[in-house]
Parts: structure tokens; sequence; C-alpha cells
């Protein structure tokens, strides 16, 4: 069964099928479905996840193995294979034809091919998860459907946007799906939901080139001190509340602390799925991990409190000042020493 995005929804809740397949070259949309995909799955007590990554050197006899191997934790399974090449070729095709052929009751296989060519979807072992799954492409969304995309990303952040809004922001993010959740996001910590007109979107995307909070992340998380300064005195400079600063830097530094702590049992995938990591951002976030161990991350939680107190005036303090503590060591490599927070 071939279905499109928007048809996803209301096809979970029927229930789902022994198999999904989930590919395109639209990140944001191919993320949110497979997510979508995971958490039905969990609802309908599909607890266990067992994750298989195809690379050049996977074997694809475990795809069989993992089938036949009843779970440890939970009669229900969620078995997510994730296809990074163009083509599975011969024997990834056998095996998941195979699968296919005869799906475990108690187990759904959960297909993330961001790459698939598109002669692909003619292959044998597509057609046959048609037979018993369901396929999603997700596709790039242009013109009025991506207006109407924009619209309803914005109310459902409890925005209200006035006519016009959602066409003047599909016509800044020229197609970028993610740029435009970027965006989405920013303008619900600015406005904190309720009615948003076109001058109040002109003033926050006035300026293209300017630094913003997730430029600073992505400083952040590559350990780039240097550009993590320059960003917070341009933030600074522009009038950047201190808030939306702290909460882009807190966010990383919870998700960071998550993945740290699940290193010793490999739930790190798991952890950035949760998260709602981009696969572009994973790199960055591996290499950070090398570098800021868990009781260091703890004690970067710290400083974000008394920077929370500071922004509040209930302690005395720059916040701009903790704001730029916290982000440099963040950046900063293994083995860095840290200061004491102090919180009067």
């Amino acid at each position: 069964m071939r279905i499109q995005r928007h048809q996803l929804s209301s096809q979970l809740q029927r229930g789902l099928t022994p198999v999904y397949l989930v590919c395109g070259d639209e990140p944001l949309q191919l993320r949110d479905a497979a997510q979508a995909v995971r958490d039905e799955a969990r609802r309908q007590g599909f607890d266990e996840r067992e994750l298989l990554e195809q690379d050049a050197g996977f074997d694809w006899g475990r795809l069989s193995a993992v089938a036949r191997t009843l779970s440890l934790f939970s009669s229900r399974r969620l078995i997510e294979l994730r296809v990074s090449a163009p083509r599975l070729g011969r024997e990834g095709a056998q095996a998941v034809g195979a699968y296919c052929e005869q799906p475990p009751d108690d187990d759904r296989l959960l297909i993330v091919a961001p790459n698939l060519e598109h002669k692909e979807l003619k292959a044998r072992w597509v057609q046959a998860v048609d037979r018993v799954g369901t396929l999603l492409q997700v596709r790039q969304l242009e013109g009025d459907r991506l207006t109407a995309w924009i619209e309803q990303r914005l109310r459902a952040s409890g925005l209200q946007p006035a006519a016009g809004v959602s066409a003047m922001l599909a016509e800044r993010v020229e197609g970028n799906l993610l740029a435009a959740d970027q965006e989405i996001e920013k303008l619900k910590l600015l406005h904190g939901g309720g009615p948003l007109d076109q001058v109040q979107l002109a003033s926050a995307i006035a300026d293209s080139a300017r630094f913003d909070v997730f430029d600073l992340a992505n400083a952040v998380l590559g350990g780039d001190r240097a550009r993590v300064q320059r960003i917070l005195n341009g933030l600074a400079a522009e009038g950047t509340a201190p808030a939306l600063v702290l909460w882009a830097l807190l966010r990383e530094v919870r998700m960071l602390a998550a993945a740290a702590y699940a290193v010793p049992t490999g739930g790190v995938g798991a952890v950035l799925d949760e998260h709602r990591v981009w696969a572009s951002r994973r790199p960055l976030v591996q290499r950070a991990l090398k570098r800021l161990p868990l009781g260091r991350l703890h004690r970067i939680v710290a400083r974000c409190a008394v920077a929370d107190r500071e922004i509040k005036g209930l302690a005395n303090g720059d916040p701009w000042h903790s704001l730029a503590a916290i982000a440099d060591e963040l950046a900063a490599p293994m083995g860095h020493a840290l200061s004491e927070p102090v919180c009067d």
C-alpha cells in the first residue's frame, strides 16, 4: 500500500502494517514520518526496539536472524532497518523479500532509506513491501503545498498566522523544511504563541545573514570556541533575549547528557531519535561526546541554573558573562578545567 505523507496519521490509527518503508530526500518529513511510526508502535505495545544499521560491511543475515529470535523483554518488537545505500543489492533485496513472505506476528519492520534511488522503487523487494505493508515516499514541497504545510506547522506550535504570513515564510525558506521548522520554533520562543502578523515575522527574520541560536548550538557541538564567542557577541549586539540563548544551550546540554549516559549500553542512537537530532548533526554530537563526559555535563547544567537565576533577577551577575562561560565549557576540549558556578 502506497500512501502520501498526510495520510500516514490516519493509516497508523487503523493499525500497524507488518512492514513500513519510508524513503525520500526531504529530511524533515522523513524524520517525522519515521518517528510517527515509532511512536505509534510504542502506543500499540511494541515496547522493544531492535536497530540495524546497514553499511558497507553489513551482514544481511542479521535481519532474518533477528526475525527468528524471540524478544528478551517484550512479546512485541519494532525492528528498525536504516539503509544508507541507494540500492539494497542482491543480498539485501533477498533478505527483505524473505522477511515480507512471512513477517513475524509479534514484530513490525520499519525501513528508513533516505538515499534510495527512484528506480529502486520498482524492485521486487519494494513490491513485496507494497503487498504486505506500507510504502511512503516523502517529496519536496513547493508552491501552495509548502505554504499549507507551514500554515499547519505554525498553528500546531500555538501560533495564529495572519493572512500572508505562511506565504511570506515559505518564500523566505525557499523549500527548505528544516529551515522552516527552525524559524517556526524560534517564532514560538519569541512570541509564545498567539497572533502572528507579517510585521512580527519580518522583524524576526529581517537579516538572514545574522547569527542566531541555531548557529551557536552547531558551533558549540563542533568545539569551535572562537566562533562560539563571535556568535554570542553578535547575539548580544542584536539584543537577543538571554533566555532564548540559555534555552538553546540547555537543550544541547540535556541531549548530550542523555546520550552520554547511554554510551555504555550502546543506546546513543535511540536517545538521538528521541531528541529528534537530524542525521546531518549526528557526527557533531558523536564528536562532542568524546570530549564531554557525563560528569562535566552535569556541572554545566549547574551553571545553566545560575544563568537562569541571573536572567530572572534572582541572583547578582551578568547573564551574558555566564552564557559565554557555559558556551565555552561546552566547546572546550577534553581536560579543560571548569570553574565552580557561583550563585548568591
